[in-house]
């Protein structure tokens, strides 16, 4: 599934290109995860002014209204000028005056839904819950710590909820809790003040190395221009069980989190 960085790369890569773009036509292919919510006849003549994320999901700001685009568990974005025909798994077409925009989605998960502004009742649905991004100057280590004293499940399950800081998924949080040396599996309010800033800063850097690295290609991801992430091959615990921790020689080991496969090394993050 793709995580914030991939997302983030993915707006990286077509934002610049699209900007100004007018929109000249709009196809639809089988139905996503949530209806478009307008005729998409009435998106022609529109202007695309920016791509912005917040958490997974890409804002398309137009000139009226916002295009809010999901890529749930398989869905990739692809911009370019030349394309060939759409296939049995493309469902969202966007064709401006720059390029065409196309969302690729073989399990339907995805969803591309237009809002008339983000103050409306359906963007605080889909954004309204969402936690602090943690990229940004808002996110603060004790306000972080604060916000973790409240809950009692396992750390790993906290940071998926997406609902103290967003965008933080399986891979990377398997990641970020390594780098602080935290097994994934205590208690949230367990955590001081000290470790929990290492969290907090674990997971801006490994974020952060992500986005540098384009994301991580665990099996067809790529950006809009079509290029692949690489962070996979640096990963520390991720996808590594049975192999040596690349720290402490150690066996990676697995376990099941919420019906998530969770990474971790018995020795680097002993509590």
């Amino acid at each position: 599934m793709p995580e914030l960085p991939e997302v983030e790369v993915t707006r990286m890569s077509f934002a610049d290109r699209i900007a100004g773009a007018s929109i000249l036509a709009v196809r639809m292919g089988k139905p996503l995860r949530w209806p478009l919510g307008c005729d998409a006849a009435d998106l022609v003549g529109r202007t695309v002014k920016a791509v912005r994320r917040r958490g997974k999901y890409l804002l398309l700001e137009l000139d009226q209204g916002v295009l809010l685009i999901h890529l749930g568990m398989s869905g990739r974005l692809v911009f370019a000028t030349n394309l060939p025909a759409a296939g049995v798994h493309d469902h969202f077409e966007l064709s401006t005056s720059r390029g065409v925009l196309r969302l690729r989605d073989p399990r339907r998960f995805g969803a591309v839904v237009f809002t008339p502004s983000l103050d409306s009742a359906l963007a605080a649905k889909l954004l309204g819950r969402l936690g602090v991004e943690p990229l940004s100057a808002a996110f603060d280590a004790r306000a972080f710590h604060q916000q973790l004293k409240k809950r009692q499940v396992a750390i790993k399950q906290v940071l998926l909820a997406g609902d103290i800081v967003v965008g933080v998924g399986n891979i990377y949080a398997s990641e970020a809790l390594f780098m602080a040396g935290i097994r994934p599996t205590i208690s949230a309010r367990r955590l001081s003040l000290a470790r929990a800033a290492r969290l907090h800063g674990a997971i801006r850097e490994v974020l952060s190395r992500a986005i540098e690295r384009g994301g991580s290609t665990l099996k067809d991801f790529s950006n809009a221009a079509g290029e692949d992430g690489h962070f996979q091959l640096e990963a520390m615990v991720y996808g590594r069980e049975g192999l040596e921790c690349r720290v402490c020689h150690a066996s990676i080991k697995c376990l099941r989190q919420g019906q998530r496969s969770t990474f971790f090394c018995p020795r680097c993050q002993k509590c």
